[in-house]
């Protein structure tokens, strides 16, 4: 899901120097980040806050990894990923206006952690992050990475786990189901591609190789199978990339992205979601990529509106993978302004231990589209009150 239309509200991060993320990852010293500038204005660094002020130490969030079908921490306990996706880092920059939609300042995420989410879904752009020529200079390239940078450090600093991942792409399709016939990476696409995804995830390696709390989703929602003559012909795509029937541009296979990001040394926690916009994971083990780390999970997309929306579908195509892989529902949603469909997914997912995120932590009218507060302060949209009230019994 994305939300592609201009929004009034912008919002600016300032920059940490490298040494308090280091401080941060290696003695749990929590700063606190500096306060939002005009939308005009480049990053700045700012200072901490003194002392005395800084609010009470927050535990940081487990390296996690695969081990078996489960999620663990270090030291051996299994985790789940529960929380929500912050919308707006994939969309502003590319719209030239600003690095996010609505606030992400402390206050914003510590909102997010009162509800008992132990996890935050960061949703990119690989232009803004690669700093390409068609992006404003103020919104793309060092900016955009010390703005994205910023809010990953928030998210751990409050205790929850950072998942970083591509949403918006370049490559011109003009196919069935296409979200525009831009070349730049303006919407979503079906399939990564070979010019920019593979250096994208490069340099997204190199920044976190050595933090490795933070998770790297491989590409939001493919969809090669609206392009492709077959089903089969979808996965192959989707694993090995290359000239795909349908697709215009060379494609970037998941092989190829989990590849880059092993190059770099980097051992972190990467997810990679099926085709069908990630609703569709019926052949995602036997074209599972091959992961030296050993360290990958399976993604997966659901809302009321998909193909595979009920328990049927999920019992015959989500348990024979969650059997052998952790999955990860990296986000659940309705666009009923209400959670008895969501219900419905937590309880599956819970009963086999699974992990989920919804979506979206943004201030948007959720008769428009799942989302889940009406202020950044957390108040809740009707749909909200599901996930938040559930998160916290679960936590209780």
């Amino acid at each position: 899901m994305r939300r592609p239309s201009r929004l009034p509200h912008l919002s600016r991060l300032s920059r940490p120097s490298r040494l308090s993320r280091l401080l941060v990852a290696l003695a749990g010293v929590l700063l606190t980040a500096g306060g939002l500038t005009v939308p005009s204005a480049l990053p700045t660094a700012s200072a901490a806050e003194p002392t005395a002020a800084a609010p009470a130490a927050t535990a940081a969030p487990p390296v996690l990894r695969a081990h078996g079908n489960k999620l663990v921490d270090a030291a051996g306990n299994t985790r789940r990923l529960l929380g929500v996706n912050r919308s707006g880092g994939e969309f502003a920059c590319v719209q030239g206006w600003g690095f996010f939609d609505g606030p992400v300042d402390d206050a914003s995420v510590r909102a997010i952690a009162d509800w008992k989410a132990n996890t935050v879904r960061i949703p990119l752009n690989e232009e803004c992050w690669l700093g390409t020529g068609n992006i404003d200079p103020r919104y793309g390239g060092a900016n955009y990475r010390a703005a994205i940078d910023e809010l990953v450090q928030r998210v751990q600093k409050h205790g929850m786990t950072p998942v970083v991942e591509l949403h918006w792409s370049h490559g011109q399709y003009t196919g069935n189901s296409a979200g525009c016939h831009d070349v730049h990476a303006s919407c979503q696409k079906p399939m990564p591609n070979a010019r920019y995804t593979p250096e994208f995830w490069t340099s997204v390696a190199r920044t976190y190789k050595n933090d490795p709390e933070v998770v790297f989703d491989l590409f939001n929602e493919p969809y090669p199978d609206r392009a492709t003559p077959t089903t089969a012909d979808a996965w192959t795509c989707w694993r090995d990339g290359g000239r795909c029937p349908g697709i215009g541009y060379e494609v970037a296979g998941m092989q190829d992205l989990l590849d880059a990001v092993r190059a770099t040394g980097a051992r972190n926690l990467v997810l990679a979601a099926g085709i069908a916009y990630a609703n569709d994971l019926s052949g995602w083990l036997r074209h599972a990529p091959r992961d030296p780390a050993r360290n990958l999970a399976a993604a997966w997309h659901v809302y009321n509106f998909n193909t595979c929306a009920d328990e049927d579908c999920w019992n015959r195509t989500l348990a024979p993978v969650a059997a052998r892989v952790p999955l990860v529902a990296g986000e659940i949603g309705e666009n009923t302004c209400s959670h008895g469909f969501i219900d419905r997914v937590m309880k599956w997912f819970d009963d086999r231990g699974l992990s989920y995120l919804g979506w979206t932590w943004n201030a948007w009218d959720c008769s428009s589209g799942p989302a889940l507060i009406s202020s950044y302060d957390g108040t809740p949209t009707p749909f909200g009150i599901g996930l938040r009230d559930h998160l916290r019994a679960l936590d209780t």
